[in-house]
């Protein structure tokens, strides 16, 4: 598998006010864009042609495929001037996806699940689709049957019977699954899954191994930041005043601590400065503003 879908058209309403200042896969984890992250998983997959989909703010999307680490990948990024769903939006790069199968990944997690293994899965299922799955986890909607190898149902809908695994917001396609889409429409891809899902057709890995992170809210976000420790808490190119004093937060590069500051639990975002005496806890500074 060579190519992947990044959902990023999403309005980020749980992630507001950081989601005013950028789109919700482009809000920094450390000092990255959530999407990079997802990017990376996919190239350790082997995929290097990537297309992402926009809808708020397009225009900060611009610079992202330019990034360095990302060089040999390719980028095509699809504007949707109306919001089309997660399935409208698969829909919408049909042509795009031509007759190879693709990788879909959410634009907002974070996760060092072993894509490979969800790859491999897939192709060894004959299943149109095959979702990757996480044991218990936060939304646990999703029922298997007894080979743990196909979804039975999903937030009961077909059975009534309890999920056990959440959905991690990843999973694979044959282009023949968006014959289940229709053409021009604003849908979610959820009633295309129950569907296949109707007919035994629905295929599933439970993949526990590695990170798996929603950060789609701001709770959620400021914990992946006292968890995670994936680069330095602050960045060497940041500027911390001498008698500024910093508890356990995350600090981006250019950003600036003034005079007698005192955070404990914050982002602060590339950037962004916070002010002389200010005594923050559990806060994102993303430019002017504080969430």
């Amino acid at each position: 598998m060579h190519q992947a879908f990044i959902l990023g058209a999403g309005l980020g309403m749980r992630l507001r006010p950081l989601t005013n200042f950028l789109p919700k896969p482009l809000v920094p984890l450390f000092h990255r864009p959530l999407a990079a992250w997802a990017v990376d998983a996919c190239m350790r997959a082997g995929i290097r042609r990537v297309a992402i989909n926009t809808h708020h703010l397009p225009d900060a999307w611009n610079a992202f495929p330019d990034r360095p680490e990302f060089a040999g990948c390719d980028f095509t990024l699809f504007h949707e001037p109306v919001l089309l769903e997660t399935g409208g939006g698969l829909k919408n790069i049909e042509s795009w996806i031509g007759d190879h199968p693709l990788l879909i990944h959410n634009g907002d997690i974070f996760s060092t699940l072993p894509l490979e293994k969800l790859i491999a899965a897939h192709e060894a299922s004959g299943n149109p689709v095959t979702l990757a799955l996480r044991t218990g986890g936060p939304s646990p909607h999703i029922a298997m049957d007894s080979t743990a190898t196909h979804v039975t149902d999903i937030h009961g809908k077909l059975t009534g019977i309890p999920g056990t695994h959440t959905f991690s917001g990843i999973y694979c396609i044959d282009p023949e699954f968006l014959e289940l889409i229709p053409s021009e429409k604003i849908i979610s891809v959820i009633p295309a899954f129950l569907e296949l899902a109707r007919i035994g057709k629905l295929g599933c890995v439970v993949l526990d191994e590695g990170l798996w992170v929603d950060l789609g809210d701001i709770p959620s976000y400021l914990a992946a930041h006292r968890t995670l420790a994936l680069a330095p808490f602050v960045h060497p190119d940041a500027i911390i005043a001498a008698n500024a004093t910093i508890g356990n937060s995350v600090i981006g590069p250019g950003a600036i601590v003034e005079n007698g500051a005192r955070l404990d639990g914050c982002v602060v975002w590339p950037g962004a400065t916070v002010a002389a005496h200010e005594n923050a806890t559990d806060r994102v500074f993303c430019g002017e503003t504080r969430a």
